[in-house]
């Protein structure tokens, strides 16, 4: 036989050949990235699981309570999250509670959740193969009243690289941890995202630090029934339960807070108060002893040297002219009854023309987003001027 009569046979054997190398390399391939891909880990999270990190107030159930309370916690390993299902009880605010959710310190997602599993929505960088050595989970109630989260059990759905599973680990928290105590201007009120819009919640996540929002839109210091709240923060400051309580038909009584469930220890304290007790009529005198005798307590017992930020009224904005003050030189006079009794760690904010009408809501005169998000600007730089630096990235970060 002829070489030349074989040629045609053997090119197309090889072309046989190649073709079946092909298609073997290919599903080689794709085997590996299955197998890589497809090495997914559940974990399941319980309420009473002794690393998930709580911050702000909760109850025994446990359930939420004030503003921008919530759980946190970390994953061990290079892991990319798949999904995440948050189950809630029977005392969850009815039909839905409004939420907020962060990965690994990244934009807050909100979203609504109901008792019974819930799918929590993730950033849609996410869905990627982006990875860090640690995936840092937070979620957090947005409002301020009638706002309950009552947690079951959170799952976790990972995918990984690598064989070694993830598991949970204690939640590296911030060195630093912000408490601020107030009203409705320190609650985010009447903003779409609540809590998550507030000044004082962006100046937290500013700095990295943590954070506890003691304030209810309404309530006055002095201990009086005020705009639907039965008692003032005088007396609520510290208790478990916000002034909903009143109006709850599942929890509809209070119970002391123990100040030692706030970890990490408060580093700084921020009190914005004092408008509803205007609008109540309460007289100057007895705004400024209670607040006095509330900063002598909670200096004795709770905050034995954290500095303290005393902010003064911006006012309520007004069409045309200056805005409407209350309480003129209340502040300063609190500032200096205190300094007499030694206490040189307190501080005055002077907000003053922090706050015009192009800031508000002109139906309520309360902060707008963009309001909140200018006095975060200025607290924050009158922070850093005062001598507190923000961190330079969180500690899983």
């Amino acid at each position: 036989m002829r070489l030349n009569s074989l040629l045609p046979s053997l090119a197309s054997v090889l072309a046989i050949l190649v073709f079946a190398s092909t298609i073997v390399s290919a599903s080689f391939a794709d085997s590996i990235a299955s197998s890589s891909e497809d090495f997914v880990t559940k974990v399941h999270v319980p309420h009473t699981h002794p690393l998930l990190f709580y911050h702000g107030r909760w109850d025994d159930a446990p359930e939420t309570w004030w503003s921008a309370s919530g759980f946190a916690l970390a994953l061990s390993s290079p892991s990319t999250l798949k999904s995440i299902t948050l189950t809630l009880g029977q005392n969850t605010t009815f039909p839905l509670v409004a939420l907020g959710v962060s990965i690994n310190y990244g934009e807050w997602v909100p979203f609504n959740a109901s008792a019974g599993p819930n799918q929590v929505p993730l950033p849609s960088q996410l869905q990627s193969k982006s990875k860090t050595d640690i995936t840092t989970i937070r979620i957090l109630t947005q409002m301020y009243f009638s706002s309950q989260m009552h947690l079951e059990s959170i799952d976790i759905e990972v995918s990984s690289d690598s064989h070694l599973p993830p598991t949970l680990i204690p939640y590296p928290s911030s060195p630093l941890a912000f408490e601020f105590i107030g009203d409705s201007f320190s609650t985010g009120y009447t903003t779409p995202l609540g809590a998550l819009q507030a000044w004082d919640f962006i100046v937290a996540e500013r700095f990295k630090a943590e954070q506890s929002i003691v304030a209810q839109p309404g309530a006055a210091l002095v201990d009086i029934f005020s705009f639907g709240n039965a008692h003032g923060m005088s007396y609520q400051f510290f208790k478990t339960e916000d002034t909903s309580y009143y109006y709850s038909t599942v929890h509809n009584y209070t119970t002391p807070w123990n100040f030692r469930r706030d970890v990490p220890k408060r580093t700084h304290v921020v009190v914005h108060i004092g408008a509803n007790d205007a609008s109540q009529l309460v007289p100057q005198p007895l705004f400024v002893s209670t607040y006095i005798d509330f900063l002598t307590k909670i200096r004795k017992e709770l905050y034995p040297t954290q500095p303290f930020f005393l902010f003064t009224p911006w006012g309520w904005p007004q069409p045309s002219g200056p805005n409407a003050y209350y309480y003129d030189g209340a502040y300063q006079e609190v500032l200096d009854a205190r300094k007499s009794m030694g206490d040189e760690n307190l501080f005055l904010v002077n907000t003053t023309g922090w706050v015009g009408y192009d800031d508000v809501f002109p139906d309520n005169l309360h902060p707008s987003v963009e309001g909140h998000a200018k006095i975060a600007r200025l607290f924050s730089a009158w922070l850093e001027d005062w001598g507190l630096k923000p961190l330079e990235a969180w500690p899983a970060q």
